[in-house]
C-alpha cells in the first residue's frame, strides 16, 4: 500500500504568545518552604504560539498573529526570536509601543502536573491586526485562542469570508454566548473552560449547553482522560495515547495545532483527532513546555503502533 503524502498548508495561528520560565520539581513547596529543581528552561508559550511551533515542527507552513509589546519590550523580543527560529512567520505580530508580554513562572512536578503563576501583559487587551484580509489570504485553515478576542474575532471574520476552517482553541472561560463562538467551524474547550462555563461537570450535559451556541464541531479535551464530542447530539469518546508524561504544559496546545493541520490535510474528523490525540501525548513525554512539540516522524511512528 502506497504512503499517503500529503502536501504542506499553511496555518495561521492567532492569539496569545508568552515567555516561560518553567522547573521541574518533584513536588510542589508548601507555603513558606523551598525545594530543588532538577530541570529549567526559558521558551516560548502562549496557545497561539505553542500551536505554531506544534505545525511547524510537524513540517507545515506556520504563521503567528496577535499583540506583543514593542522593540523596548525585551521579552516580546525573544517571543518573535525564537518563533523565528523554528521557521514561523512572525509579520502579523503587532508590536505596541510601551506594552509588554506576558510571563509566567511554571512548576511542573514528578507527575507532568504544573502550577502556574502569570504576569499579565501590559496595554495588548485592545489591539487589533493591521490587516486581516493579508493575514488570512494564503491560510489554509486558521487555529485562533481566546485570549483576545477582539484580536482574533477580525482574523475570524476574515477567514469566514475565505469559508476555511476557523478551529478556536476555548481556552479561557467566558460567557456561553460568546459571539466568538459563532465564527469558527471548530470548537475544542479545554475540561476547566467548559466547566466554568457551563457550571457542569458531565461533559455530555456540558457541551449539549455550549451546543446551542455553537453551530459547528464542538468537543472538549480531558488531558490522559481523552477528548469527547459530539456528533449529531451523541456524545463521543477517544481515549488518550498511554505514555509517561513528563510535562504536560502545553499539549492542549499541541493537541489544537495538529488537530487544524489535520483539517487542512483533509484528514476526516476522527483522523483529525487520533493525530492531535497522539501529537499531544508525545508532547507530554518531554519537559519544557512547547518547546517538547514532536516532529512528524514521531507522530507518524505513535500512531502505526498505537
Amino acid at each position: 500500500m502506497t504512503e499517503r503524502v500529503f502536501a504542506r498548508p499553511k496555518i495561521l495561528c492567532a492569539g496569545i504568545a508568552v515567555q516561560d520560565i518553567v522547573m521541574r520539581v518533584e513536588n510542589f513547596p508548601a507555603p513558606g518552604t523551598k525545594v530543588p529543581a532538577s530541570d529549567f528552561i526559558i521558551t516560548g508559550g502562549g496557545c497561539a504560539a505553542n500551536a505554531a511551533v506544534t505545525i511547524a515542527r510537524l513540517g507545515a507552513r506556520a504563521a503567528f498573529a496577535g499583540p506583543l509589546g514593542g522593540a523596548h519590550d525585551a521579552v516580546s523580543e525573544r517571543i518573535v526570536t525564537d518563533l523565528a527560529a523554528e521557521g514561523i512567520d512572525c509579520s502579523g505580530a503587532v508590536r505596541i509601543d510601551g506594552g509588554t508580554a506576558s510571563v509566567s513562572l511554571i512548576l511542573v512536578d514528578a507527575r507532568g502536573e504544573k502550577t502556574i503563576a502569570t504576569r499579565r501583559g501590559v496595554k495588548l487587551g485592545n489591539v487589533l491586526p493591521a490587516d486581516t484580509e493579508k493575514l488570512v489570504t494564503d491560510a489554509d485553515a486558521i487555529l485562533v485562542d481566546n485570549r483576545f478576542p477582539d484580536f482574533v474575532t477580525a482574523v475570524c471574520k476574515a477567514a469566514g469570508r475565505r469559508k476555511i476552517a476557523v478551529v478556536i482553541d476555548l481556552d479561557q472561560a467566558t460567557r456561553a454566548d460568546d459571539p466568538l463562538f459563532a465564527l469558527g467551524t471548530h470548537v475544542i474547550a479545554s475540561a476547566e473552560a467548559l466547566h466554568g462555563i457551563t457550571g457542569l461537570n458531565d461533559y455530555g450535559a456540558g457541551l449539549q449547553r455550549l451546543a446551542e451556541h455553537v453551530g459547528g464541531f464542538l468537543a472538549v479535551t480531558d488531558g490522559p482522560n481523552g477528548v469527547y464530542w459530539l456528533d449529531a447530539g451523541t456524545l463521543r469518546h477517544m481515549p488518550a495515547f498511554p505514555v509517561k508524561v513528563i510535562d504536560s504544559l502545553g499539549a492542549g496546545d499541541a493537541f489544537h495545532g495538529a488537530f487544524t493541520l489535520g483539517l487542512a490535510e483533509g484528514r476526516d474528523l476522527e483522523a483529525a483527532l487520533r493525530f492531535a490525540s497522539a501529537t499531544a501525548a508525545l508532547k507530554c513525554t518531554k519537559f519544557g513546555g512547547g518547546s517538547g512539540a514532536p516532529c512528524r516522524a514521531e507522530v507518524d511512528t505513535l500512531l502505526k503502533i498505537g
